[in-house]
């Protein structure tokens, strides 16, 4: 992804959040594209490049009749992933094994660590990804990359940084585009405990194009009562879009929030609802 088609992605939220807010008054075409300074054709060519569809008919992947029929489907996609099972549209989950770090490892704050990272683009903005020489450590959506590279050092106060890319960074990155057929495996070398691997791993098991609760999430790591944890630990997850955080919503169909932004969440839910129905 280039600088100019980043550009675009943050239009392209800032039309999604005008359609949200306006969609009962069906704004025109014309409206949406003046809410983002652009004349309607360009809007238009721009917004079906990167979503494939128009702007209003995006809007019905991401509204809340749309999510509580996913949600419903939710059983049926838990089968398929149990039974190894891929549907039309590639599920790159399947090729990811999280490797959780040692006490030691975790208590240390990453002292006698060496981690590389760097700067891509990605379909949904620019992000940092970070690597420990066994494995991918965490990727976060930057758009402003002094704040991520911060947060990074925040969950490794004592490691020692060196900004270079790696083939583990290539292999994520080809990982993150959800239209890639051919991925190699991504390994995740991550700082979390028991119980947040847990939800983690669980987070795996939902499908592109279909979304879960915090309930069905703690039911499904056999906690049923822990839906307040289980949301604390979605919320601290250190691998965006590889780790599905942006699929899990509440009960009521409501996307609700995302560390990354909420209307990345939103683009994120959408784009894929969209394309795995093709």
């Amino acid at each position: 992804m280039t600088i100019q088609q980043e550009v675009d992605f943050q239009r392209i939220a800032k039309a999604i959040h005008f359609l949200q807010e306006n969609f009962k008054t069906q704004p025109t075409l014309g409206q949406i594209a003046s809410h983002v300074y652009m004349s309607e054709a360009h809007f238009q060519r721009m917004f079906t490049a990167w979503a494939g569809t128009s702007p209003k008919k995006f809007l019905q992947y991401v509204s809340i009749n749309h999510a509580k029929s996913l949600l419903k489907e939710n059983n049926i996609a838990e089968t398929t992933y149990q039974l190894g099972l891929s549907s039309s549209s590639r599920l790159h989950e399947l090729f990811i094994n999280i490797e959780g770090m040692t006490p030691a490892e975790y208590k240390n704050e990453g002292a006698n660590l060496l981690i590389s990272y760097d700067y891509y683009q990605s379909l949904f903005g620019t992000m940092l990804i970070a690597s420990t020489p066994k494995g991918v450590c965490h990727i976060a959506y930057a758009d402003d990359q002094a704040t991520a590279f911060m947060s990074l050092q925040q969950l490794f106060p004592k490691a020692t940084y060196l900004q270079q890319g790696n083939s583990m960074h290539e292999n994520a990155l080809q990982a993150l585009n959800p239209e890639d057929k051919d991925i190699s495996q991504v390994k995740l070398h991550l700082k979390g405990t028991d119980f947040q691997l847990k939800v983690w791993e669980a987070l795996l098991k939902i499908p592109m194009g279909n979304l879960s609760t915090y309930g069905t999430i703690a039911s499904q790591i056999g906690r049923p009562k822990a839906s307040r944890a289980v949301g604390t630990a979605v919320g601290s997850n250190p691998i965006a879009y590889l780790i599905p955080c942006h699929r899990v919503i509440q009960n009521s169909g409501i996307f609700g929030g995302y560390r990354w932004d909420p209307m990345r969440k939103t683009a994120i839910i959408g784009w894929e609802s969209l394309h795995t129905a093709i």
